[in-house]
């Protein structure tokens, strides 16, 4: 059985936070910890669209996550715990986060994102024109860089995809070029 038909028949065809039955998508979490049905949950459109892009989120929308918290998924009691958290300066999400239980192994993969952390001291890594990055991203060479310890070069126009940061220095991520894994300064690349 197909991954999309798997989710569907779990979720009654219906969107597993706010259940929408249009336009519905498989959505992958991020920093899972396993593969497959147990990493994704069925999603619609608007859902998608605002946790991918945290500047469009309509608060009101979410509060269909007083009741998707309590699914016994998984994965969908880690994505309302991680949309909880983002909305916390509202003021509601909060009394739901209060009264939210989650066994230790699933609060730990709803942490690994990052969502529930205090962001005031957080080092942010920041591309050639100032946007931000995030592990996973996928950046783009600006100009000819010379590897360190090596005699290859990495040519200006190249995509280094799935970005991991340096949490101590807001300079540096680490990335793949062909097949070598280097570190780059992050002026010398542009988030695609």
């Amino acid at each position: 059985m197909s991954l999309e038909r798997s989710l569907k028949q779990r979720s009654n065809s219906q969107c597993e936070l706010c259940t929408n039955t249009e336009n519905l998508t498989v959505y992958e979490l991020p920093a899972s910890p396993g593969k497959g049905e147990e990493a994704s949950i069925l999603l619609c459109s608007v859902c998608e669209g605002q946790i991918e892009n945290p500047e469009t989120v309509d608060p009101n929308h979410w509060r269909c996550l007083n009741d998707s918290m309590w699914s016994t998924v998984p994965a969908v009691q880690v994505m309302a715990w991680r949309m909880l958290q983002r909305l916390k300066a509202e003021g509601w999400p909060q009394d739901l986060l209060d009264m939210m239980y989650m066994d230790e192994e699933t609060r730990s993969w709803a942490e690994a994102a990052g969502d529930g952390k205090d962001m005031t001291d957080a080092v942010v890594h920041r591309d050639s024109n100032g946007a931000i990055l995030e592990a996973g991203d996928s950046v783009v060479l600006i100009k000819d860089l010379k590897v360190k310890g090596s005699s290859m070069v990495a040519k200006q126009g190249t995509a280094v995809r799935r970005i991991s940061l340096d949490h101590d220095n807001p300079e540096y991520i680490e990335g793949k070029v062909d097949g070598q894994q280097i570190v780059i300064i992050t002026k010398y690349v542009k988030k695609i």
